[in-house]
């Protein structure tokens, strides 16, 4: 394959989107594609440090303020690790990408969506995944998977998870061909069965 990919993988909190992404590389790997694991926000560099005061700031983060920390990792991140790898014929396994923007910090927190998706273009100058997996799952479940150690994007609460749920299944909606939503409540060996028919769909 001498052309690279993007692939994203997308969700609320618990929904086992991370599993699925290792599998997915394991998978891709023993099949002799070069594979390429990376995530946002905190790719390696300076978005582990962008990461930290993310999730773990304890004082006041304005919704405008958060929504231009997770931009500034993004852009970084497709300038240095993502378009290099591409470039170079690998497959591209990322753990959240804009969608994930679009959802929490458009949907969940209200921010206008336009901008977000015009602030996104530029973030990432206009590169956008072959294919993104969404892996759906409601919030009472979301929630029991995640357990009583929430970070400061975990502890939003119901009412903010249910926005975001809702926002990935619009998007999902709006780009059918790019967004593949994944019913995440099933055993995970059903789960990933959907993701590689998806993925060898998608290369054909």
């Amino acid at each position: 394959m001498s052309k690279g990919m993007f692939i994203t993988f997308e969700g609320a909190d618990g929904c086992g989107k991370s599993t699925q992404l290792s599998l997915l590389n394991e998978y891709l790997a023993k099949n002799g594609f070069k594979v390429l694991v990376t995530r946002e926000p905190g790719a390696k560099g300076l978005g582990e440090r962008l990461r930290d005061i993310l999730l773990n700031y304890d004082g006041e983060v304005s919704n405008r303020c958060e929504s231009f920390l997770f931009l500034a990792d993004r852009a970084q991140h497709i300038d240095t690790i993502v378009k290099p790898a591409i470039e170079n014929g690998y497959i591209v396994l990322c753990d959240r990408h804009t969608d994930s923007t679009v959802a929490y910090q458009g949907y969940g927190r209200g921010l206008d969506i336009e901008r977000i998706n015009y602030l996104n273009d530029l973030a990432t100058d206009g590169l956008k995944p072959n294919l993104t997996f969404v892996f759906d799952v409601d919030v009472d479940t979301s929630m029991s998977r995640v357990g009583s150690q929430k970070d400061r994007m975990e502890s939003a609460g119901i009412e903010f998870f249910n926005k975001v749920r809702q926002g990935y299944l619009e998007i999902a909606k709006k780009e059918p061909d790019r967004v593949k939503v994944i019913d995440s409540t099933l055993p995970i060996e059903d789960v990933f069965e959907r993701v590689i028919s998806i993925f060898k769909t998608f290369l054909k």
